[in-house]
Parts: C-alpha cells; sequence; structure tokens
C-alpha cells in the first residue's frame, strides 16, 4: 500500500490495517524462527509498513 493510498484512510481504518501488519509480523518472526520463511526482506516491509501508518496517525492527530 502507498503512501497517498494510507493518508486517504481515515484513523480507525489506519488502526485496523496497522494491526493487521502486526499479526502479519508476528508470524513472519514464527516462520523466521523456524526457518521457514520464503521472502526475508518481507519482514523488513512490514516494520516500515507499521511505521508509516504510525507517522500519518500522528500526522491526522496533530492536524484535528
Amino acid at each position: 500500500m502507498k503512501n497517498e493510498e494510507m493518508r486517504e484512510l481515515s484513523i480507525p481504518e489506519l488502526h485496523t490495517k496497522m494491526e493487521e501488519l502486526r499479526i502479519e509480523l508476528f508470524n513472519l518472526r514464527f516462520q523466521k524462527a523456524k526457518n521457514l520463511l520464503d521472502r526475508p526482506d518481507r519482514i523488513r516491509i512490514v516494520r516500515r509498513s507499521i511505521a508509516r501508518i504510525i507517522t500519518i496517525i500522528k500526522e491526522k492527530e496533530q492536524k484535528a
């Protein structure tokens, strides 16, 4: 999901998306521990997406 798409979402939708990504990150960490991870770069992508969402949420809260 691109930044422009994330910025169009409302704050509750962003929180929902963040929870989905945190669950995915949790599962990826388990796969890594069991050496079943297909794409190790996916962990970094998910972490950065979570950080982007947190930043966008803070920006929206400051504007309000």
